[in-house]
């Protein structure tokens, strides 16, 4: 499992369709009841190797606003932070960006 931040495009495969190749997805990480704002802000630093300044104000977006996007880029990837947010007990889903 890598701990890059997921920001930069990476190259598609030529088995997909053109426009399957062409669209960004985001990872966005919803505010739940549960977890501690700190340890939202742990798995930021953690997974996504986020500096403390970037993990809390995107912790704060997720409790102030309900989401906040985590990460960018293919959507297989995508789904894998996802995946991860789900391991470690947050809630997370990928979207097509506009």
């Amino acid at each position: 499992m890598s701990s890059q931040p997921r920001s930069t495009p990476a190259s598609a495969s030529s088995s997909q369709p053109e426009a399957e190749q062409t669209r960004g997805w985001r990872t966005v990480v919803h505010n739940d009841p549960v977890n501690l704002m700190t340890y939202v802000e742990w798995v930021f630093m953690t997974y996504f190797s986020m500096t403390p300044d970037t993990a809390r104000s995107l912790m704060l977006r997720v409790h102030e606003r309900g989401r906040a996007v985590v990460s960018h880029g293919q959507r297989e990837q995508m789904e894998a932070d996802a995946q991860a947010m789900h391991a470690f007990g947050l809630w997370a889903t990928i979207e097509e960006e506009e």
